[in-house]
């Protein structure tokens, strides 16, 4: 009786030994479950974090756009100050050509009646030290030689181009042709290259410089 009662609690022991273990496996399954919904759901109630994409867009609005804003801006400010600039070296290209021309015929053309008031209206074309030598030479061989010799010369620029052109100085290139009589001698005829010089004085444009080539 002993042997069977001990046997019957030992499987009684094992029954209730296997019955816990599986109601411990069934808690810990429940446990894993709930927890693995728990993750779920906290994964879905996870807030979504914004993309980068926004930041872009706040830099492309509040820096960038000033940037374009201020690079047109100076484009727009630079080609407007380049057309004043063309069309300021445009006119003094054309009015310093008219005066080199102008001032060189007027020098260079006199008659014996009229020489000192031809070439003394010559004058009101140069400035300078240019203006000072050609008063000297005037009066002191020009003048007298013409009046003595019955010297007349006529000059016209056929043709003239300028080489350097600012606002206040140019260079034009002229090319001369001379017509002198002497007496009654025959008219001849020279043709030259003239490089003359111009700086704009009050607004005028005067030979400063005149240097045949």
């Amino acid at each position: 009786m002993k042997l069977i009662k001990t046997r019957g609690g030992e499987a009684a022991a094992e029954k209730t030994f296997e019955a816990t273990a599986s109601v411990d496996e069934l808690a810990a399954d429940e446990c894993e479950g709930a927890a693995e919904v728990d993750a779920a759901e906290t994964t879905d109630a996870a807030p979504v974090v914004p993309r980068r994409r926004v930041a872009w867009a706040n830099v492309a609005v509040y820096g960038l756009l000033p940037a374009v804003v201020l690079a047109l801006g100076g484009a727009a400010g630079y080609l407007q100050w380049k057309d004043v600039s063309l069309s300021r070296s445009d006119t003094a290209k054309k009015e310093s050509t008219k005066a080199a021309t102008d001032g060189t015929v007027a020098l260079l053309s006199y008659k014996p009646e009229t020489v000192d008031k031809d070439l003394e209206a010559a004058k009101k074309y140069m400035t300078g030290n240019f203006l000072n030598s050609y008063t000297s030479l005037t009066r002191d061989v020009v003048i007298p030689g013409s009046k003595q010799k019955k010297i007349s010369a006529v000059a016209t620029v056929p043709a003239a181009a300028w080489t350097k052109a600012t606002p206040n100085h140019a260079v034009v290139m002229l090319f001369v042709d001379q017509t002198m009589i002497i007496g009654d001698s025959a008219p001849t005829s020279t043709a030259s290259s003239v490089r003359v010089t111009l700086d704009k004085v009050d607004n005028r444009w005067l030979i400063s410089q005149f240097d045949p080539m």
